[in-house]
């Protein structure tokens, strides 16, 4: 075949807009050509790498993200909402006109009672704020200054899967880009040695936490989040294989990259410049994961502040210690998953450890942040994908009663990074069973995270399949009550 009329074949139209100049080449390719024309972000905004022009849209008042994920659902009413007036009712059945008509997930729909069990543990004001917060959480009570709390936050979602689907992506069904992935695409790297986002899966067993939670979807798969694994490299195939040495593996990098730049000047494809993108990220996160990731430059002391599992990899707490070593580094959205919550049944004893499985690392985060002044410029956020019902599952008996699925109304917190500190923001009925005051959707809590990071939600988009796509879909108000 004539070399031109093959080249004219391969112009199909997906090529033409690969090749444009407006097109998803252009994006991908920004961390690799003259990165130095976009260094520099508007408003005085921190030096990048990559990332779309003209973003920030405005100054930020955050420049990462630490999103502690609870997978399963925690219970707002053993945690964080408290009710006292429920003692009162413990036994009897959740009224008709509370109830309403809400969905019931197939595990309680059945059920011909409700009968309401008001948590067995007790609640105290804490700091200047009076935050009520459980016992079960003293560490993170004496941060409670540096929080504010969303009562009212809700989803349609569910179930687990597409709840949590939703929080990463902004949508039920799987394929859309995470949060980390727009960030990468919109805002670009702050350190040019380690991933711009990272995941990280606590060992503790539970719901699935699958990979593309932390996926780019229709996004190039450069802006995917990067796992840190407890076991092994950090990172998969981090190490030289057998029989190659640094010099030679950056010999073969250079030949690697000569002919994928050749393939890419011939056919513009956006993913041959995200696999030499990747290829050099991974050549120096040879030196620069090691680093991160050896935690013997940590005095005694840390490892006391964050508790005893902080010395033992793959925990919560070593996570939440890692995660603050990469907010030093400038890794701009870290997200550790911790799975557990999904309590059904024996809810009394198991909340117990899985609240000592966070409480402390959680609380020392927040203060090692602040103290290293990294906690102005950092947004953390806690909360899992939906909340539990106020009512057993089940046969209500004291010692092994459970919760259900309920996503009216659940409780997250915030801190740092333009978050109005020691607040509480919505309100939840007498049963924290529905919102009577100032609802937050999952779009608005997305699109309050963006404006946080000097993004205006609307203006954040990309095109596929016809339509520009974007994280908050064609939803989400600002949440202007918790902005500082």
């Amino acid at each position: 075949m004539d070399p031109n009329l093959e080249r004219q074949l391969l112009l199909t139209r997906r090529r033409f807009l690969e090749l444009s100049s407006t097109g998803v080449g252009a994006a991908a390719l920004a961390t690799l050509v003259n990165t130095d024309l976009l260094a520099q972000g508007t408003s005085g905004a921190p030096a990048v790498s990559g990332g779309l022009p003209g973003l920030p849209h405005f100054a930020p008042k955050a420049k990462r993200v630490i999103y502690l994920f609870q997978g399963g659902a925690p219970s707002q009413h053993e945690l964080w909402d408290y009710k006292p007036k429920l003692e009162e009712l413990r036994g009897t059945d959740l009224p008709p006109s509370v109830r309403g008509e809400g969905r019931l997930t197939t595990m309680t729909a059945s059920q011909t009672s409700f009968p309401i069990v008001p948590p067995r543990v007790t609640f105290a004001q804490h700091g200047k704020s009076g935050a009520w917060v459980s016992e079960l959480m003293p560490y993170t009570a004496k941060v409670a200054d540096e929080l504010c709390f969303i009562k009212s936050m809700h989803t349609e979602a569910i179930n687990h899967d597409p709840g949590m689907t939703f929080f990463q992506t902004g949508a039920q069904l799987a394929g859309r880009p995470s949060i980390g992935s727009w960030l990468s695409y919109g805002l670009g790297s702050m350190n040019n040695d380690l991933p711009t986002f990272v995941a990280m899966v606590s060992n503790r067993g539970g719901n699935p936490v699958y990979d593309r939670l932390w996926g780019s979807g229709f996004l190039p798969s450069e802006y995917q989040g990067v796992k840190f694994l407890s076991t092994g490299d950090p990172v998969l195939y981090l190490s030289n294989p057998p029989g190659v040495d640094q010099s030679g593996r950056r010999r073969f990098l250079d030949d690697l990259g000569t002919l994928n730049r050749q393939d890419l000047a011939e056919f513009g494809d956006p993913e041959t410049s995200t696999r030499i993108a990747q290829y050099e990220m991974a050549y120096r996160m040879q030196a620069s994961v090691p680093d991160l990731t050896d935690l013997s430059d940590e005095p005694d002391s840390v490892f006391e502040r964050y508790g005893p599992d902080s010395r033992t990899p793959g925990t919560f707490a070593a996570n939440c210690l890692l995660a603050r070593r990469l907010a030093e580094r400038d890794v701009r959205f870290i997200e550790l998953f911790h799975r557990g919550w999904d309590m059904h049944t024996q809810l009394p004893k198991r909340i117990q450890v899985q609240a000592k499985d966070v409480d402390q690392p959680q609380a020392a985060l927040v203060q090692e942040l602040k103290e290293r002044g990294l906690l102005d410029e950092t947004l953390v956020i806690w909360g899992g994908e939906f909340g539990r019902t106020i009512f057993c599952q089940g046969r209500l008996t004291e010692e092994t009663f459970g919760r259900d699925h309920h996503p009216r109304c659940f409780t997250i917190w915030m801190a740092g990074g333009g978050v109005k500190a020691g607040t509480t923001y919505g309100e939840s009925d007498d049963f924290a069973f529905n919102i009577v005051k100032d609802p937050v959707h999952i779009h608005d809590l997305h699109a309050t995270m963006l404006h946080l990071l000097g993004i205006d939600h609307t203006k954040l988009t990309f095109p596929y399949q016809g339509r520009n796509f974007r994280l908050t879909d064609v939803h989400g108000e600002i949440v202007q009550g918790v902005l500082a």
